[in-house]
């Protein structure tokens, strides 16, 4: 492939709900290009963005992909992201490294719950958005209906930049609003309006200049002034007004057949600005913790970020967005957050999994290296004389959780490098040992999106593993103060061993540290066996008397005890200062304390009555509600015990249009009649494992 400079290059994330046809319009544009021979069918596993065997399996995207397009003197880099929700992290990514987002909807199911949550990222992102009416050859489309689907479910001055000629099996094209012209059938030939639709082109016309000419204040003088702006002024004023965000333009296609494809990318070559045209840099910070704007120029101080990372067995490939200066092939460059040099081999643009070599990349460019040493995701890519942090990508905190355990004793070996992998390449997985359960957790945006990452440990990486629903990690404290004695004595042949501890426990706050101390007087005790007794008391907090739950909120004191001159040794005293202390915890009054969230739900507001009444049954706590449009936020603390199936269920209940999110808050106590329960299902589970 051939270099671009950076006015020449675009950068789009293409973003929706699942099943809108994003990987086909992509498909459409390498085939219309020549970049392909035949035209890749996602049903067939074909497609040039579904390369992974999990997309071919399921016949749908669950990684972003690449799609640079060769069009007229400029380079498109399409960035193909997942559109079911599971794989939002796949979307922020992509959103982090491009200057304009095209929201595809689907032209029978109109605005659905994916498309309401890419577009409010993209919102976030401060991004000019496009949105794109596709399948428009599909049975049963009604223009107006979708219409009426984005009034309603999208903020934003929608401004109509084509008009469809024919919905349904007779859709035929478009009308490009800014030429005036018709453009007709799969090759989108140009030719006249049709009569029927000339006043309504005229109409959307006027509307669309009257866009263009608030977007730039010279010429809304000239447009009120009663003067006629001229196409190049239009053209002008739009792009300010899009990437200002005061216009969304809504353009038509059905990207099967190839109707409306052209038209568009001609559309998106004037409207979407160039990487040098983005309206605001983006800012880094050097080590003094400065920030320093970058601009798009192959002169400036070279800034590349990693944005994306994919492991397979033979390596891992680092996909880049350069932000400022140019990338060579074959060069050591500086990493800022490994503070390290690292070497650059052969970089890559690439297309899907076929990697083009390139000698270099320029400013605004994307493209790809491999084997780029321990660098990472969010990692930036500098000079070693000029460093720079270009900030991470913002990604929301996991919300499901499995327990994974390794079928085989080489999986054992293998899980927690995999894992790792895992999650350098995915970054809305995260891994963990929890230490009140002993159990490896992996927590993900949804039982899809574990499922698949399931999936790649064994594909990928060999590993073998089951999983299941995940032990609450419950804790243990006490409620009142208790003393215990304890005597250790033990007599073999030779010396034995001998320690006697007095020990009071009392309450503290739930989830304050152990503490520890001595009220020895007259040296009962001499100091080498208060600290034994520290530590036995330590080893003790592991395990807590009611369930073998870790201990916390309790402070202990030594206050007398007796040692013998010949068989007191330290040993002795860690033991009776560790059953001392399990003793005096179950004499006062121990109870379980519970992990609990702070759970933030969005729902459409219909939904509310039925989120409320089912977090009744999950014993939440409402700390507020708030209206947003037309979603309705609940936010409430519920504890983790009552969360961990909510993912499904909330989706059943609201026909997949509620999301949540959920952070982890405090313990707190559990309520007498459930303590029981827990403790009675823990003491069996013991029993059967032993």
């Amino acid at each position: 492939m051939k270099e671009y400079k950076t006015a020449q290059i675009r950068n789009i994330a293409l973003i929706s709900h699942n099943g809108t046809g994003k990987t086909t319009f992509a498909e459409r544009m390498l085939f219309n290009t020549g970049a392909t021979t035949r035209m890749g069918r996602v049903e067939s596993g074909t497609t040039a963005s579904d390369f992974e065997e999990e997309e071919i399996a399921r016949t749908s995207s669950i990684a972003t992909a690449v799609i640079p397009v060769e069009w007229q003197d400029h380079k498109f880099n399409f960035l193909d992201t997942p559109g079911f929700a599971d794989f939002i992290g796949e979307v922020n990514s992509a959103l982090k490294v491009v200057e304009a987002s095209l929201v595809f909807i689907e032209a029978v199911a109109g605005v659905e719950v994916g498309t309401e949550l890419v577009w409010q990222y993209s919102h976030k992102q401060n991004l000019p958005r496009f949105l794109v009416i596709n399948k428009m050859d599909r049975e049963n489309v009604r223009v107006s209906r979708v219409r009426e689907s984005i009034a309603q479910n999208l903020d934003g001055n929608v401004v109509d930049l084509q008009l469809p000629i024919g919905e349904g099996p007779s859709f035929k094209g478009v009308v490009d609003l800014l030429r005036m012209k018709a453009r007709l059938g799969e090759n989108d030939q140009e030719a006249d309006i049709p009569a029927n639709m000339v006043d309504e082109a005229e109409e959307a016309r006027l509307q669309l200049i009257e866009a263009a000419a608030e977007g730039d204040d010279e010429l809304l003088m000239k447009y009120l002034d009663g003067e006629e702006l001229t196409n190049e002024e239009i053209v002008s004023g739009l792009r300010q007004a899009i990437a200002s965000g005061s216009v969304v333009p809504l353009l038509f296609c059905a990207a099967q057949p190839g109707i409306g494809v052209a038209a568009l990318m001609e559309l998106l070559q004037q409207l979407v600005p160039a990487p040098n045209e983005r309206g605001e840099a983006i800012i880094a910070t050097n080590p003094a913790g400065e920030e320093v704007a970058l601009e798009a120029d192959d002169m400036g101080p070279l800034a590349a970020f990693i944005f994306k990372t994919r492991e397979d067995p033979y390596g891992k490939m680092s996909y880049l967005r350069v932000f400022s200066g140019m990338l060579a092939s074959d060069s050591r460059v500086y990493d800022s957050h490994l503070e390290s040099e690292v070497r650059i081999g052969t970089i890559n643009v690439l297309r899907g999994k076929e990697q083009l070599p390139v000698p270099r990349l320029h400013s605004g460019d994307i493209g790809a290296v491999v084997k780029l040493g321990d660098a990472v995701t969010n990692d930036t890519l500098c000079d070693s004389g000029r460093k720079l942090i270009i900030p991470p990508i913002e990604q929301p905190n996991p919300i499901v959780s499995v327990a994974v355990h390794p079928v085989a004793q080489s999986d054992v070996a293998k899980l927690s490098q995999s894992l790792t992998r895992l999650t350098v390449e995915d970054p809305t997985l995260r891994w963990y040992t929890e230490p009140a359960t002993r159990e490896t957790l992996l927590s993900g945006m949804g039982n899809s999106h574990l499922d698949i990452a399931v999936k790649k440990l064994h594909s990928k990486f060999g590993v073998n593993v089951t999983t299941s629903i995940p032990k609450i990690p419950y804790r243990e404290t006490i409620t009142k103060t208790n003393s215990a004695e304890y005597t250790h004595k033990k007599q073999t042949g030779g010396a034995g061993q001998y320690a006697r501890v007095f020990l009071r426990v009392e309450s503290l706050d739930d989830d304050a540290d152990f503490q520890f101390s001595s009220a020895i007087f007259g040296g009962s005790i001499s100091q080498p066996f208060v600290a034994a007794t520290e530590k036995g008391c330590r080893q003790a907090l592991e395990s807590g008397p009611l369930a073998g739950f870790p201990i916390t909120g309790v402070k202990a004191i030594v206050y007398d005890g007796k040692e013998h001159p010949v068989d007191s040794k330290e040993i002795a005293f860690q033991l009776a200062g560790r059953e001392g202390f399990k003793a005096a915890c179950l004499g006062a009054g121990p109870v379980l304390l519970e992990p609990i969230y702070e759970v933030t739900v969005t729902v459409p507001a219909d939904n509310m009555g039925d989120v409320m009444g089912d977090f009744n049954a999950r014993r939440a706590r409402v700390l507020g509600m708030d209206q947003e449009g037309t979603k309705s936020i609940v936010r409430a603390e519920v504890p983790l015990a009552e969360m961990q199936t909510y993912s499904a269920d909330l989706r059943s209940m609201t026909q997949g249009r509620g999301i949540f999110n959920m952070e982890f808050l405090r313990y707190g106590r559990i309520p007498a009649h459930l303590q029981q329960e827990v403790v009675d299902k823990h003491r069996k589970e013991m029993e059967e494992s032993h």
